[in-house]
């Protein structure tokens, strides 16, 4: 049988792209007719099946090492919106996180009122809260 056959022949039984095959013994594969015949070869290592070949990820993997250090981050490279490349909602929850154990360890007399105002997003942070509780009114 042909070479180029024997190679269609042998994609098809080993489920792969005609490229991937490649014939090392040319005059045994020559005589392949059938499945068998190539599933034999393969064995024998008359036929091989090259490796799949994908994109390395290498230089991905450089390049996110430096972002993740702070890289690489500047007004060139930046593609969407300031709301879009930060959490809106993941802000809000760190801040008002941080004001709530702020008010747990104070633990000031008009407790309920301030956790409200917390709630309600009146303090800029954690520092503006304990001003306006140790200065009255301090800093609004």
């Amino acid at each position: 049988m042909e070479l180029n056959k024997v190679k269609l022949l042998g994609a098809r039984t080993l489920g792969i792209g005609v490229k991937r095959v490649i014939i090392k013994d040319e005059t045994r594969a020559a005589e392949a007719i059938t499945r068998e015949d190539v599933r034999t070869l393969v064995k024998e290592g008359a036929i091989v099946i090259s490796p799949l070949v994908g994109t390395s990820r290498g230089r991905a993997r450089v390049l996110a090492e430096k972002k993740k250090k702070g890289r690489r981050m500047g007004h060139g490279s930046r593609k969407g919106t300031k709301k879009a490349r930060t959490n809106k909602k993941g802000i809000w929850m760190r801040k008002v996180r941080a004001q709530r154990r702020k008010l747990k360890e104070l633990k000031p007399k008009n407790y309920r009122e301030l956790y409200l105002k917390v709630k309600g997003g009146f303090f800029r942070n954690a520092k503006h809260l304990e001003a306006f509780i140790k200065g009255g009114d301090a800093d609004v």
